[in-house]
């Protein structure tokens, strides 16, 4: 038979030594270990930088274009993707106040009063009466960092989450400045469409009045006749893509596809802006993409330190006081009552299920490490290609120049010798072909410049950084 002994030691002295006990375990909980891959960055691009100038938060400013600051400013107010974005970093944060609960204690309180009447067959009947309330609180001591590998978790998904907002912010401004730029070579397009349709119309009306006085026959006619009929077709699908570019425009701005109204008609007054591409080793701080990445193998650290400490025995201490009376809503002579407990449970068999997710959160680790080292080499890849193309468009554009003029000068003199009839038509025809081609590819050019342009901004990061 067991003595009671125990029960002479002060209720306070016991809690003393308990509380102290459970801090002195406190000090053993495990760190958190941080893993990074290794990876050897290039010390310089090897493409060149078409400027020297560092880009601004606000580089779409450098465009000139008042319209474009406009949409953008639009979007960001108004866009439904960077609005679901935003939520989840409340999400994250509203994640990070409920796993920083469990660091502290629990505290309930709960309270009860009645009446119960018994009235047995053969004896007299009998009423109780009772009234009670209680204190409860409850506390898990985070022996092994369990708990706070949670709550660093958390924190980490939450930094991930406010990258992916700046990810998101990024893509939204080069897709409306994108989406903005289309429009107007699509416009372009269409006028130089038109243009070279009464270029053809003009050249018909030669060659119909040459047929009528018997100078050219009716295979002239017929083939001009057809050059006309090919740039009328190629009319309606420009319409019908530009109207299409607007509505989808509407939609990154977060309006009704059919309520807006693009007013600028060409890239007449645009600039395009040349910035430079600092270095290889300052992009991973300058992309919030790649920062995204890093949290989340943060946060993949924490989910394995949590799962280790998950083997580990857990401690729980617990407390509670309450008074107790005889009576109906009344504590007339009450009874009081005061509990301490502390336990201590280690798992002994689950059939291997926290050795499982022990398992399972390092391969997801792993699985974030290579995630990381991949998003790393992509986004090296894509400056590289974006600082070529910025380049290589821009020479293309100014011999793309030179070449619409000669095919100008070109056509003027097929026309001035087909109507003295020194040449036959063949020599028009293809000099109005060369003209067109030449028209319509300096104006995608010029497009595949800006595309250019908005392409190295966003691989460098759209000009955010790390704070």
């Amino acid at each position: 038979m067991f003595s009671s002994s125990t029960s002479h030691v002060p209720r306070d002295t016991a809690l003393k030594c308990a509380m102290a006990a459970a801090f002195t375990l406190v000090g053993c909980a495990t760190p958190i270990d941080s893993t990074r891959p290794t990876i050897d960055l290039p010390a310089q691009w090897r493409e060149a930088s078409p400027g020297s100038s560092v880009l601004q938060r606000d580089w779409w400013q450098g465009f000139q274009s008042a319209e474009l600051a406009q949409l953008i400013d639009a979007a960001q107010a108004g866009s439904p993707t960077l609005a679901i974005a935003a939520e989840r970093v409340q999400q994250a944060e509203i994640l990070v106040r409920s796993a920083g609960a469990t660091l502290f204690p629990s505290v309930s309180v709960g309270g009860g009063t009645g009446a119960q009447r018994s009235d047995p067959s053969g004896a007299s009947a009998r009423t109780s009466k009772s009234t009670n309330v209680s204190l409860g609180v409850s506390y898990e001591v985070d022996l092994w960092g369990r708990l706070a590998a949670g709550v660093q978790g958390a924190q980490a998904s939450l930094a991930a989450s406010r990258y992916d907002l700046e990810t998101a912010r990024l893509s939204l401004t080069t897709g409306v400045a994108n989406a903005y730029f289309q429009v107007l070579a699509l416009r372009m397009r269409l006028v130089i469409a038109r243009e070279n349709l009464a270029i053809a119309e003009r050249v018909f009306k030669i060659v119909d009045s040459r047929y009528r006085n018997g100078a050219a026959s009716a295979l002239d006619v017929s083939r001009q006749r057809i050059t006309v009929m090919t740039q009328r077709a190629t009319l309606e699908p420009l319409e019908v893509q530009e109207r299409q570019t607007v509505t989808a425009l509407a939609v990154l701005l977060g309006r009704t596809p059919q309520t807006l109204q693009v007013e600028i008609r060409s890239f007449d007054g645009f600039a395009i802006p040349e910035v430079g591409a600092a270095l290889p080793s300052e992009l991973l701080v300058r992309r919030p993409d790649l920062a995204s990445a890093e949290a989340q193998l943060a946060g993949a650290d924490a989910d394995v330190a949590g799962a280790r400490a998950a083997l580990l025995p857990s401690l729980s201490l617990s407390a509670s006081a309450g008074l107790a009376s005889a009576s109906l809503l009344s504590f007339a002579n009450p009874a009081t009552s005061l509990g301490l407990t502390a336990s201590l449970v280690q798992t002994l068999f689950d059939g291997g299920r926290l050795r499982n997710q022990v398992a399972l959160s390092e391969s997801a680790r792993r699985q974030l490490v290579e995630n990381y080292r991949a998003s790393i080499y992509t986004a090296l890849k894509e400056v590289e290609d974006a600082l070529g193309n910025a380049v290589r468009h821009r020479g293309q554009e100014q011999a793309q120049l030179a070449i619409r003029d000669e095919a100008q000068r070109s056509l003027r003199l097929a026309e001035l010798r087909y109507r003295e009839g020194a040449d036959d038509l063949t020599s028009v025809l293809d000099a109005q072909r060369t003209l067109f081609s030449s028209l319509d590819q300096l104006a995608q050019l010029r497009l595949a410049r800006l595309t250019a342009a908005l392409d190295l901004y966003k691989a460098l990061g759209g000009g955010w950084a790390a704070v």
